[in-house]
């Protein structure tokens, strides 16, 4: 079959649905200012699916600095990969800030977060060596483990005994190839709020030797006493061999990085193939990054109030009733009944009728029958925006209970 004819006749699991849900569902516009209470159609909406969780994607601080870079720089400087000539004494100053930040050795700036995760196992692996992560691993890690040409084995989500059994298998196999483990896990996984099991994985080192890469994109700025992440809130962030985090969530902006010991950060910055064969993070972004550092280590209060909001929102929602999992971060998914024209019809009434945003998320990524409405708290939101939205929810939960949405037509 021609290869445009067959994406015709299957538009995959998500695009088969595009008919009805571009727009709205899926590729909505949200406009106007990066806060709690956007414009969505024409309509106010109280907003919960910004990962801004410390607030700084509108912080007057940050919009200075990002003008002032813009100004000064332009979005072209510096000119080509850091490699060969788009180096600066910013880009050095902004690795050097983190790595001291994070409790690590070295850090190596990367441009984006999901092609740096993919090419970090890259060049961390061999074909002799053998990876073993966690089943509900984000899909910038499932894409790395899928370029390794060795073998690759999957524990289910947080359970040690499966990860211990794994490691035996993958001991096995190096005793024979003369290759390493590599364990790749989460700090925050970011669809239950569950964090990952660091203490157990990192005591399971007195056992197998191996080597712990953990992707904290959900944790870095939010957890922890300084904000350094899950590693720093379980107190095993020594533990942590090769930490990742990005800047699209709690710095509000464009960019990653990954921490680790001096030779082998050193090694990534001269075989991480996204980075050598791409253009250098421009100098705004970068300047801007050193000024939202400087203001999460310096202003506790941010991650303060987001606990706050994080507190109010997870505790009202459970004194209701709902079902929120075992969430121990911001991340705050509500777990519904229902199937997807359920899930349709329910977003819908929340968006047009009660004027509240938040992700829907539906099988396959949770189990069929199963709506999860996915919150992100942030510390721009008020307590006042927590009660409204926990109005809503009672509201639409009885609407749900009733079969009242699987009464209606889809909505278009």
């Amino acid at each position: 079959m021609d290869i445009f004819e067959r994406i015709a006749a299957n538009r995959g699991p998500l695009g088969s649905h595009s008919h009805y849900a571009h727009g709205y569902f899926t590729f909505p516009k949200l406009e106007g200012e990066i806060q709690p209470r956007m414009q969505f159609r024409g309509k106010e909406v109280l907003t919960w699916s910004l990962n801004n969780y410390l607030g700084l994607a509108n912080h007057p601080e940050v919009r200075k600095a990002d003008a002032e870079a813009a100004a000064q720089f332009g979005m072209a400087m510096p000119m080509g990969a850091r490699i060969m000539s788009g180096n600066s004494t910013y880009h050095e100053k902004l690795e050097a800030d983190l790595a001291e930040f994070i409790q690590k050795p070295d850090v190596l700036l990367l441009n984006f977060g999901y092609q740096g995760v993919v090419s970090i196992i890259d060049a961390l692996v061999s074909r002799h060596d053998v990876i073993v992560y966690d089943a509900e691993s984000h899909a910038c890690i499932i894409d790395g483990v899928r370029l390794h040409q060795g073998k690759r084995f999957v524990y289910p989500h947080n359970d040690m005994a499966g990860l211990e059994k794994q490691l035996e298998r993958a001991k096995r196999l190096t005793d024979e190839t003369g290759g390493g483990i590599l364990v790749i896990t989460e700090g925050v996984f970011g669809m239950s709020g569950n964090l990952g099991k660091l203490r157990e994985v990192v005591a399971l080192k007195e056992k197998f030797e191996f080597r712990l890469f953990v992707d904290d994109a959900h944790g870095f700025g939010t957890m922890g006493e300084t904000g350094a992440g899950t590693g720093e809130f379980l107190g095993v962030q020594d533990g942590i061999d090769i930490y990742f985090s990005t800047f699209a969530k709690s710095m509000a902006s464009i960019g990653a990085f990954v921490g680790g010991p001096e030779s082998v950060i050193e090694y990534l910055r001269y075989n991480m193939r996204s980075q050598i064969f791409a253009k250098s993070l421009p100098m705004p972004l970068t300047v801007g990054a050193i000024r939202r550092l400087e203001l999460l280590r310096t202003q506790p209060e941010l991650k303060e109030n987001l606990w706050t909001v994080v507190r109010a929102l997870q505790t009202g929602l459970r004194e209701k009733g709902f079902n929120i999992g075992t969430t121990e971060s911001p991340v705050t998914p509500v777990l519904l009944n229902g199937q997807i024209p359920d899930a349709t019809q329910l977003t819908f009434d929340l968006r047009e009728n009660y004027g509240i945003f938040c992700s829907i998320v539906v099988y396959p990524v949770v189990p069929k029958d199963v709506i999860m409405l996915r919150l992100i708290p942030t510390a721009a939101h008020s307590l006042a925006d927590v009660e409204q939205t926990i109005a809503a929810f009672e509201a639409v939960a009885a609407k749900l209970d009733k079969g009242l949405y699987s009464k209606q037509p889809a909505t278009a």
